[in-house]
């Protein structure tokens, strides 16, 4: 079952390839000593090497979902690595469609925070990335979708630390709201 605590706070980490992604979720984890969903997708594809299809997204939701929910029944504080809204324009993008069940599960999502990784950091090769120059396109249609959907996200930007700085300062805001005012006698 999983964690059903009011307290628990979920931090989606998004945006394009190459833009930090997967770094900014370890080091937010580790600062927060939190709990944290890497992404399913990355390990999906190193496990079956092989050009992937419109059928594989599906599976790699459903994975992505299934670390996330172990992830939050033993903390109360999670960061996800992309989740389903990196599903949906991904599947758009490649197969101009998405399978309803990603949809669904997009409405569902529950984060208090989506983190949209900026593209000013310089591309990496690596063999699963596909556009290296689109990502300013990406960009754009993750901050578009963000705010059609009314999510509560952040730009994270900056460089090395910088970039680690800008978004524990947005995770920051999101653990203060939440905390009880001492000063206030109930």
């Amino acid at each position: 079952m999983p964690n059903t605590i009011k307290e628990l706070k979920k931090v989606a980490i998004t945006g394009p390839e190459s833009t930090g992604k997967s770094l900014l979720t370890s080091q937010l984890a580790k600062h927060y000593h939190a709990g944290f969903a890497e992404e399913y997708a990355r390990k999906y594809l190193e496990n079956n090497p092989r050009i992937y299809v419109e059928n594989d997204l599906l599976t790699i939701a459903k994975g992505q979902l299934k670390l996330l929910w172990q992830v939050e029944t033993c903390n109360s504080l999670v960061f996800c690595d992309t989740e389903m809204l990196v599903m949906k324009i991904w599947s758009e993008y490649k197969y101009s469609r998405c399978h309803p069940f990603i949809l669904e599960m997009l409405q569902q999502q529950d984060f208090d925070l989506y983190l949209l990784c900026d593209v000013d950091l310089p591309w990496e090769y690596d063999p699963q990335r596909e556009n290296p120059t689109l990502r300013k396109y990406f960009f754009d249609w993750y901050e578009t979708e963000l705010i059609r959907l009314g999510f509560n996200y952040r730009i994270v930007n900056g460089i090395g630390e910088q970039r680690l700085h800008n978004a524990i300062a947005a995770v920051d805001e999101i653990l203060t709201i939440s905390k009880p005012n001492p000063g206030i006698i109930l």
